[in-house]
């Protein structure tokens, strides 16, 4: 392909947009009550705290459309956006609006980002299947941070300086996963303080949303703990969480034994697991069950008698060890899943490996607008993590309407696909009328997303 000559450029054209697919995303939003929620339920007063439902909507706007700094919102106001939209505000203007957040107002926002997710699961397919079973992973990330101004950064669990961001995330086995639960903590936090309460607040998120049936809440070693099996149980979910290697544990894998007798199932996994350890694809290994009482050196009435499903897998020589001798006698690496779940042990086991989905969730976050934490202040920053949660599930509702493919994509390719789509604004009997590029390979998925947002309302049944 080759550049045709240029001869001139000019930024002269008022009617001209870049991201016309914002015009049906924030229908959707529209339709689904986001400025009334922030209306109703944040309480922000003082210097910038005027008019929130309008600001609230320019930042999960820019997060949309691809803004990750504050500065990055001026995208609103370019060409003709300001006959496409109203109340843009200036990112100056929303930077201050931020800087006004208490540890209250994001709590506050907290309650909208969970009622929105409610409404925009009764009014796209995005959780299929919920009222059968649905996931909710638990995770956290360090956001890196540089300079020496920001509140609250320190150097956490992987060494990086920066803030430590909690984040629980819904899915079902027909659904992507979106985010029911956020919360920004200090740097220097360990991974399960105050997970208990997230994980609370996120079952009753996932419930809200429509999930009526089995709830498994799922996470990694870090938040095996009395805290968080007991909120599950107390929200009414089965847990499903890897146990640490302690005595106890050993124990009873131990009991298990080693022989064929042990109950040890083989099997194989359809997609080979890189296992970082070993530093190999492993694609073989072998699965048994046990009870575990755990927690044993709490009061008894918090101790927790469950199941303990073990999985071990081969131990090989490395490159530096082989020279030539054979296996003496097989050795294993074992990985315990202590759960409650009805699942068969198989099911049971697989399904805990999906917890792995979370982790697509914080990518993707740290590819859109969590790839900085713009503002020195931290409770600022904690309500613009909230907003890049709502802005997450916006898109990926948006994605379920447009098509099968659009209902998984990560929002990179649903942003490149939909949202950042040129088009020229003209005028025709007092209505504004969008001219997109012709032949845009995804000019049927953009169309349907438009017309199942731009539709009236369904008349509610009499």
């Amino acid at each position: 392909m080759q550049v045709c000559h240029v001869v001139s450029a000019g930024f002269d054209d008022p009617n001209l947009v870049l991201c016309a697919g914002l015009a049906p995303v924030m229908s959707l939003a529209q339709r689904c009550g986001l400025a009334g929620l922030v209306a109703e339920r944040l309480t922000l007063t003082g210097h910038g705290g005027a008019n929130p439902a309008a600001k609230v909507g320019c930042l999960v706007a820019g997060m949309v459309a691809g803004a990750d700094s504050i500065e990055d919102m001026d995208l609103l106001r370019h060409g003709g956006m300001a006959r496409l939209f109203t109340d843009v505000r200036a990112p100056s203007t929303l930077g201050t609006f931020l800087r006004g957040f208490t540890f209250g107002h994001v709590r506050q926002l907290d309650s909208v980002a969970a009622r929105l997710l409610a409404s925009l699961a009764a009014h796209t397919p995005m959780l299929p299947g919920a009222d059968q079973i649905a996931w909710i992973d638990a995770d956290d990330t360090m956001r890196g941070t540089y300079g020496y101004a920001k509140q609250g950064v320190g150097y956490g669990y992987t060494g990086v300086k920066g803030l430590n961001a909690l984040i629980a995330t819904v899915s079902t086995p027909l659904s992507a996963p979106v985010i029911c639960a956020t919360r920004l903590r200090k740097g220097s936090t360990n991974s399960a303080r105050g997970a208990h309460r997230l994980v609370a607040d996120a079952i009753r998120a996932a419930k809200a949303a429509g999930a009526s049936g089995l709830i498994v809440v799922r996470a990694d070693s870090a938040f095996y703990g009395y805290p968080v099996v007991a909120a599950a149980r107390r929200a009414g979910a089965a847990f499903s969480i890897t146990a640490r290697m302690t005595p106890t544990v050993a124990a009873a894998i131990a009991a298990i034994g080693d022989g064929a007798d042990g109950g040890w199932t083989p099997i194989r996994y359809p997609q080979a697991v890189w296992d970082d350890a070993e530093q190999r694809w492993i694609s073989d290994a072998e699965v048994a069950e046990t009870s575990l009482t755990a927690f044993t050196g709490r009061r008894a009435g918090e101790q927790v008698t469950a199941r303990l499903i073990v999985r071990r897998v081969k131990r090989l020589n490395s490159p530096s060890e082989a020279d030539g001798q054979g296996e003496l006698f097989t050795t294993w690496r074992y990985h315990a899943v202590f759960t409650d779940s009805p699942l068969p042990m198989l099911q049971a086991e697989a399904a805990h490996r999906g917890h792995a989905i979370v982790e697509q969730v914080i990518a993707d976050l740290k590819n859109s607008a969590l790839a900085h934490l713009p503002s020195g202040k931290f409770t600022a920053n904690a309500a613009w993590l909230v907003l890049a949660a709502i802005a997450f599930n916006l898109t990926r509702a948006a994605g379920c309407l447009a098509s099968t493919f659009h209902a998984s994509a990560t929002t990179a390719t649903i942003r490149a696909h939909l949202i950042n789509v040129p088009a020229r604004l003209a005028r025709s009997a007092r209505r504004l009328i969008l001219h997109l590029p012709r032949d845009w390979p995804w000019e049927h998925d953009w169309t349907e997303l438009f017309t199942r947002t731009s539709a009236p309302p369904a008349q509610a049944a009499a």
